[in-house]
């Protein structure tokens, strides 16, 4: 099977994977606030928690999921996790009580590893001077399933709000069926590393990929622009209705075009870009626009204006994410790949961990009557600091000769 082939397929089941993701994504809040009995307050906090809970599974598990694809080949470890997800969506969906049903939310979390297994299965089949654009694909693949999913879950779940669990289960355990008979294998016998559960943990795993100077520089930037870029997913409802006075309609419409700006820049902008210019100065430049324009966001007057900065933010972390990616993979052996990718989702997991009350906090903070002063874009202006560290961190990090062996 040709490269292009086995990357389209491996396309497919990030996708499958992300569209099941987004089915259940409108229905969470109802079908818990329907456990406690219409109680909205009391469902909120439950809400909040296992979101929580979920992304701390991932950040646990992701260091695990990688050691044991470099260990056992990519192939069986999607296999595992799109089976297991499966198994959580048909638990969701025939859940009777909550506790049944954070345990499924618990599940999901656990074996969410086919992003991981994903990318070091594409580090596998790419040469390493296309890797960005080969990462970048998985990003659009991803925003594609954040597009469709909701907007098919929301409908679905009009009809009952266990419909898109049903749904989302028969999509995951078909994704199954497709990638058995359509996924080879992608990681070489000589290529295989040693299993030691020593490293199936994220401060294991974040131990060993530091052995490489180059991987910690930049995990650092990954680190901290990631954190940045929460800014946006965890604010932009609570920003845009207290700033526009916009509804429901209004931000679904504005979340649909951030997803849309995705695909674009990470399906194709990527492709072109990085190419031309090189994966350091597209991190450059890439930070510099995630600088401005989560600045624009926090001070553009009408919400109209909104919609402009959003083709700005194209070339902003969407351009540099999948450089630096590329860069991290170009700086470890191939028996490696799966623990760098779960080093890499434990931390995007953390940010998801630590984001929300610090980014929400800061809103909160700053529309309330303890504010010295009523700044609703506080949280935006925070992450444009927290971009520009990164900034500098990247052009000390590249003013530097690259390091790529062990220390």
């Amino acid at each position: 099977m040709s490269p292009k082939v086995r990357l389209a397929v491996v396309l497919s089941v990030v996708y499958i994977d992300m569209l099941g993701i987004g089915l259940a994504f409108p229905v969470l809040p109802r079908l818990i606030e329907q456990f406690e009995g219409g109680d909205i307050s009391l469902a909120s906090y439950i809400y909040g928690g296992l979101a929580a809970a979920y992304s701390a599974m991932q950040f646990l598990c992701a260091p695990l999921i990688g050691v044991l694809s470099d260990r056992y080949g990519r192939r069986p470890v999607i296999l595992l996790a799109l089976a297991g997800m499966g198994v959580n969506y048909v638990l969701l969906a025939f859940a009777p009580s909550l506790w049944l049903f954070a345990l499924g939310r618990m599940i999901a979390g656990a074996f969410g590893a086919t992003l991981t297994a994903a990318g070091a299965y594409l580090a596998d089949i790419t040469p390493p001077e296309k890797r960005a654009q080969s990462f970048g694909l998985i990003g659009a693949a991803f925003g594609f399933g954040f597009i469709t999913g909701p907007a098919l879950g929301g409908v679905l779940g009009g009809v009952d709000l266990r419909l898109p669990f049903v749904v989302a289960a028969g999509l995951s355990l078909a994704d199954f069926a497709f990638a058995f008979f359509a996924l080879p294998e992608s990681l070489a016998p000589e290529n295989r590393k040693p299993l030691n559960l020593k490293y199936a943990n994220p401060v294991g795993a974040l131990r060993e990929v530091g052995r490489y100077s180059s991987v910690l520089g930049l995990m650092a930037i990954f680190v901290l622009a990631t954190f940045a870029n929460r800014v946006a997913e965890m604010t932009w409802v609570l920003f845009t209705s207290y700033r526009f006075h916009w509804g429901p309609t209004e931000t679904g419409w504005s979340l649909a075009a951030v997803g849309l700006m995705f695909v674009v820049g990470q399906g194709g902008l990527v492709r072109v870009v990085v190419p031309r210019i090189g994966e350091r100065r597209a991190i450059l430049i890439g930070l510099t626009v995630s600088v401005i324009t989560v600045t624009l966001y926090g001070i553009v007057p009408r919400g109209w204006m909104v919609f402009s900065v959003m083709v700005l933010a194209v070339f902003g972390w969407t351009i540099a994410q999948p450089a630096v990616q590329a860069l991290m993979s170009r700086s470890v052996p191939a028996n490696e790949q799966g623990l760098l990718q779960g080093a890499l989702s434990s931390m995007m997991n953390l940010t998801s961990i630590v984001g929300p009350p610090i980014w929400t906090g800061l809103f909160a903070f700053f529309v309330s009557e303890q504010a010295p002063v009523v700044v609703p874009g506080a949280a935006f202006f925070g992450a444009a600091v927290v971009f520009a560290i990164a900034l500098v961190l990247a052009r000390r990090r590249f003013a530097a000769p690259p390091v790529a062996t062990p220390t």
